[in-house]
């Protein structure tokens, strides 16, 4: 089979989910639903938190982070899905693809970066709380928001670099539902051995080092869990943290399968089913999980549909940026684990 060169008009082509014209149609309503969901959800959060002078703490400064890169993350891809879908056209430019590679990789490292952050700060405020103002200061929080980005940056250039100077094959079409990085190594007629040796090395470091942080904060998180007097405090307690890890389970269970463990060459179906998984479930996921049991955030979102009209999401963005750099943290020294209620509100896991 041939080989072209790289050129700005050069094409490939995005089989996407299905072929069949209409189940074609079916997926287009089903995923603009679920990316309407997931822009709103986690666009409520952000603006709740914003607006809201009681949910400037770190906790919550992490969570709108969150929110935030899964807005961007879910815009990364299903966009230009549905946009293939109505307009009966399944191109997508070279430039256009590797944009979708490196942002897909940039969101989803900050994704799992953020969820290690927020694993850690209830670590600290569960485990540690006389060190936790120390430690989750003003300061503190917002470099280690800029430590995420900077390691998400670096390792979505690597790949999208590498991936840039391979030659591909006549044949551009990509049984996926947007470029992914496995499914553009399968078409490259030059050797992918450096592309895929990054992908096992500095992509597994990505992806296990804050599962790892995760896992290990949960470990010390349910220890303090079992050191509780109340039986009901503890169930509530289990029930929020399983909600939390089955998420984090679902994320990092299809990325691992995806990134780590490549399906054989012929299992599409797994491939994209994983690639919808942890890229289109789980941020639609991730507001609700973090937001149904705890209370804090529950009133923010009835003052601000109620009561607030806010004039801008970039005006709100600022207001909490801003507020979260100027006002001290809250001190958790006082925190009593035996308190059924206060424990959930904190937003424990």
């Amino acid at each position: 089979m041939g080989s072209t060169n790289q050129t700005g008009d050069s094409v490939f082509i995005l089989l996407g989910l299905s072929g069949d014209p209409g189940q074609q149609q079916i997926l287009f309503v089903l995923f603009l639903a679920l990316y309407l969901v997931t822009v709103g959800g986690n666009l409520l959060i952000v603006l709740a938190i914003g607006t809201d002078s009681h949910l400037h703490s770190p906790m919550y400064f992490f969570l709108a982070n969150l929110s935030l890169d899964d807005i961007c993350f879910s815009s990364a891809t299903i966009p230009k899905m549905l946009a293939n879908i109505q307009t009966s056209s399944s191109a997508i430019s070279y430039a256009g693809c590797l944009s979708q590679v490196y942002f897909s990789f940039l969101f989803g490292d900050l994704d799992e970066f953020f969820l290690a952050v927020m694993a850690y700060d209830r670590f600290m405020a569960i485990c540690r709380p006389l060190s936790y103002t120390t430690a989750m200061s003003p300061r503190n929080c917002v470099l280690l928001v800029a430590a995420c980005w900077v390691l998400a940056q670096l390792n979505s250039l690597l790949h999208t670099i590498l991936l840039a100077q391979l030659t591909f094959c006549a044949d551009r079409t990509i049984p996926h539902f947007f470029c992914d990085l496995a499914p553009l190594l399968l078409l490259s007629c030059s050797s992918t051995s450096i592309n895929e040796l990054a992908l096992i090395s500095v992509g597994g470091a990505v992806i296990l080092l804050p599962l790892m942080c995760i896992l290990g904060s949960y470990v010390y998180i349910v220890s303090a869990i079992l050191r509780m007097p109340s039986a009901g405090s503890m169930h509530k307690a289990f029930s929020s943290c399983g909600s939390h890890l089955a998420v984090v389970s679902l994320f990092y269970g299809t990325a691992i399968s995806e990134y780590l463990c490549p399906s054989p060459p012929g299992s599409t179906d797994e491939s994209r089913l994983a690639a919808v998984s942890y890229a289109v479930v789980t941020p639609l996921l991730n507001p609700f999980v973090y937001s149904l049991r705890n209370h804090d955030l529950q009133r923010a979102l009835y003052r601000f549909l109620c009561r607030r009209k806010p004039s801008n999401l970039l005006g709100s963005i600022q207001k909490l940026v801003l507020a979260h750099s100027q006002t001290p943290t809250p001190p958790r020294d006082s925190v009593d684990l035996s308190d059924e209620q206060g424990f959930l509100e904190m937003g424990i896991c």
